[in-house]
């Protein structure tokens, strides 16, 4: 059994909302707030998508979403600890944040401060110079890595499934959208900034520092990390690894291969769900996925956790 957390760009307005009616959710959302110093209960209902594409705020959402979300589907205590049994945890890029937190890495709290800081500090270093991502759906894979590079272009997120997204300078994207691959189509991505590549440098030195203040803890359920696809279960490698991941690839298709190989059946995404489970039917054939969109399907997922843990 795996869980995987979703990155940036899955959140939508007002996604949050049901789960304000899960007893106890909404306390410990306005708890997360404090810590990130961010209102996700606003963000998280009403907010419009300008406002929650905003990186400063798209982070903590997502991040005390997925908190909210492992708290409603495991509870407390020693079930939490566990994962319910799951065998393994991944999430893609800020989504780390958030398995650091259900592994029991790092605590809630210290999860929302770090995020909060990362998502400034990223806001900030994206401020510098427009740039932006872009997903390139389709074609060789070597021929559009030939592409980016050609456009100037990172590889930002290799997402396995017949996607790699590209990042850099509006222009550079500009050029890629002009000349795209071949059988291939870039689509732009509702992010404001080419995370996960050298522009993201200015952000990393303040995640460092702070990194050097957090407690961290043995993982409680193994962390498949986005570097390499490898396991780290050392609280400390897994914080290290989630500040320079700022500005370094993710390979989630790497995290895949590393799933396959553990002999995954079942996966679950938390919430704002969708976007992994769809890589997941195209690169983990033959496992069954549920995305948790609401509090209607924790029961679908307790059963499969039941079936597969």
């Amino acid at each position: 059994m795996a869980i995987v957390c979703p990155g940036q760009g899955s959140q939508t307005p007002g996604f949050l909302a049901p789960w304000l009616e899960v007893p106890g959710l909404r306390d410990l959302l306005g708890a997360l707030s404090e810590a990130a110093s961010t209102d996700l209960i606003t963000h998280g209902t009403i907010s419009d998508e300008d406002t929650i594409k905003d990186t400063a705020v798209a982070q903590p959402l997502i991040v005390g979403a997925g908190i909210a979300a492992t708290m409603a589907l495991f509870g407390q205590g020693e079930d939490a600890g566990r994962l319910g049994g799951a065998g393994a945890i991944s999430g893609h890029s800020v989504g780390e944040i958030t398995a650091a937190a259900a592994a029991g890495v790092l605590s809630a709290q210290d999860a929302m401060t770090f995020v909060a800081l990362r998502g400034r500090g990223m806001a900030q270093a994206s401020a510098a110079t427009p740039t932006g991502m872009s997903a390139v759906l389709g074609g060789d894979p070597v021929e559009v890595l030939a592409a980016i590079a050609a456009a100037g272009l990172t590889p930002a997120n290799n997402n396995g499934a017949g996607q790699i997204v590209a990042a850099g300078t509006l222009d550079q994207i500009q050029v890629l959208v002009d000349a795209p691959p071949t059988k291939a189509r870039v689509i732009p991505l509702k992010v404001a900034g080419a995370f996960h590549t050298e522009h993201m440098a200015p952000a990393v030195a303040d995640l460092a520092a702070a990194a050097t203040r957090l407690a961290t803890h043995r993982a409680n359920v193994p962390v498949v990390s986005n570097r390499d696809g490898a396991v780290v279960d050392d609280g400390a490698e897994v914080l290290s690894r989630l500040v320079s991941q700022v500005s370094n690839p993710v390979r989630w298709d790497l995290c895949m291969e590393r799933l396959a190989e553990l002999g995954v059946t079942g996966l679950i995404e938390l919430p704002p769900s969708g976007t992994l489970v769809g890589l997941a039917k195209r690169g983990l054939k033959g496992v069954q996925t549920l995305a948790v969109k609401t509090p209607d399907d924790l029961e679908a997922a307790r059963t499969m956790i039941e079936e597969h843990a």
